[in-house]
C-alpha cells in the first residue's frame, strides 16, 4: 500500500465518499476496515490525518466491484466510517452515496455506457437489494453538469433518478419489525419501520420541541437527546438489530407538521448527531410511515394525492416518490439526486 490506492472522493446526493474497487483493498474485512479508518483519519473529530471531513456525512465508503447476481450491473458496499470512533460499520445502506455509483462505475470501467441515457443496476450489497440509477450520458461522456437543484448542495447538477424495488424490511426483515405501526416506549408514541432504512418515527412536541429547531440548537438539547438515545437502545432489540450502543441504525427521526407546504417535517438524528437533511431511505421510510393511520406522523402529515412526498429538514426538503397500491401497499419508491466527482488520484494510509 505504499503507492497508495486509487480512490475516487465523489459527492452522491447531500454525502461525500471515497468510492475504491474492491480488488484494490484487502480482502479480510477486519484489516480493509482498520485501513480505512487510518485513511479517512478515524478516530479522530478533526480526522485531521485522513481524508475525512469531520462529519458523519462525508466520512463514507463505497466498495464497488462486478456484479455478483445477474438482475445487477454492480455490486456496491456501503461502509459508515465512525469520525471519533474506531468503527467501520455495514449495518446500513445510503441513498446518498448510491447516486454517485453509477458514475462510479462508469468511470471505473465497470459498466460500458449505453446511449445518451446509461441505467446502472446496482446490486445493494448491504440489504441485498437492486436499485436502478439512470446516468445522463451524452456524447459517450458521463454529464455532472445540470439544471437539477437539491436541498443541501449548493448549485445544480445532472439529475440522477433512483428507482427502488422489494425495500421493505431491508435490513430488519419486515416492514414494520414488531408488526405494530405504534408502539409506546418511555412514553413516547413510535413507529419502528424499515422501507429502505431502519428508522423510529415519533413527534418532536413529545420531547418539548417545536420540530423547527435549529441543527445547532438541537446539538445543545442534551435532555431529549439523552431521552431519543435512551429510546433507540430499546428499539434495537424490538428491530431485530441487537444491541445497538456502536451501530449508526436505527435512525431517530422527530416529525412535525409540514412548515412550507410538504408532507411532513422532520428532524434526523444519524443516530447520535443531527442529520443537515434527512437520508433518501430515512425519507421513504418516514414518508411511508405517514400512510400509516396509526403511526405518529399520519397525524401530522399532509398526504399527497400523486405518491409525491416532499419531506422537509433542516437545509430545505427531499423529495420521494412512493407507487402506492390502492390497499397502501408501497409497491415501489423513488428519489431524484445528483453527483459530482471531485477528485480521482490515490489516496496513501
Amino acid at each position: 500500500m505504499s503507492d497508495g490506492i486509487p480512490c475516487l472522493w465523489m459527492r452522491g446526493g447531500t454525502s461525500k465518499g471515497a468510492f475504491f474497487l474492491a480488488a484494490d483493498l484487502p480482502a479480510d474485512p477486519a484489516t480493509r476496515d482498520a485501513l480505512l479508518l487510518r485513511l479517512m483519519g478515524s478516530p479522530d473529530p478533526r480526522q485531521i490525518d485522513g481524508i475525512g471531513g469531520a462529519d458523519p456525512l462525508t466520512s463514507k465508503v463505497a466498495i464497488l466491484s462486478p456484479a455478483s447476481r445477474p438482475d445487477a450491473d454492480v455490486d456496491y458496499l456501503f461502509l459508515q466510517v465512525f469520525v471519533d470512533q474506531p468503527l467501520v460499520s455495514a449495518a446500513q445502506g445510503c441513498g446518498n452515496i448510491l447516486a454517485a455509483v453509477g458514475p462510479a462505475a462508469i468511470e471505473r470501467g465497470l459498466v460500458p455506457i449505453a446511449g445518451d441515457v446509461t441505467a446502472v443496476r446496482v446490486h445493494m450489497v448491504n440489504t441485498g437489494e437492486v436499485a436502478r440509477a439512470e446516468v445522463q450520458t451524452p456524447n459517450g461522456r458521463i454529464r455532472y453538469t445540470g439544471d437539477v437543484r437539491i436541498d443541501g448542495v449548493p448549485g445544480t447538477a445532472a439529475g440522477i433518478p433512483l428507482l427502488f424495488q422489494n425495500i421493505a424490511g431491508s435490513v430488519c426483515g419486515s416492514l414494520l419489525p414488531t408488526g405494530r405501526a405504534k408502539d409506546v416506549i418511555d412514553g413516547i408514541e413510535c413507529t419502528l419501520i424499515d422501507n429502505g432504512m431502519p428508522v423510529v418515527v415519533m413527534r418532536a412536541a413529545d420531547f418539548g420541541l417545536t420540530g423547527q429547531e435549529s441543527i445547532d440548537a438541537l446539538e445543545a438539547t442534551n435532555g431529549p437527546k439523552s431521552r431519543i438515545e435512551h429510546i433507540r437502545l430499546q428499539c434495537g432489540a424490538l428491530m431485530h438489530l441487537g444491541d445497538v450502543a456502536e451501530a449508526s441504525v436505527p435512525k431517530m427521526i422527530l416529525v412535525s407538521a409540514p412548515l412550507r407546504g410538504g408532507a411532513i417535517n422532520t428532524r434526523s438524528f444519524i443516530p447520535k448527531r443531527v442529520h443537515t437533511s434527512i437520508g433518501v431511505f430515512a425519507a421513504i421510510s418516514t414518508a411511508t410511515a405517514c400512510l400509516l393511520p396509526e403511526s405518529p406522523a399520519a397525524q401530522l402529515a399532509s398526504i399527497p394525492a400523486d405518491g409525491r412526498f416532499v419531506v422537509e429538514h433542516p437545509t430545505g426538503s427531499t423529495e420521494v416518490v412512493l407507487d402506492i397500491a390502492p390497499d397502501l401497499t408501497v409497491c415501489g419508491a423513488g428519489s431524484l439526486r445528483t453527483a459530482r466527482k471531485l477528485m480521482d488520484g490515490r489516496v496513501f494510509a
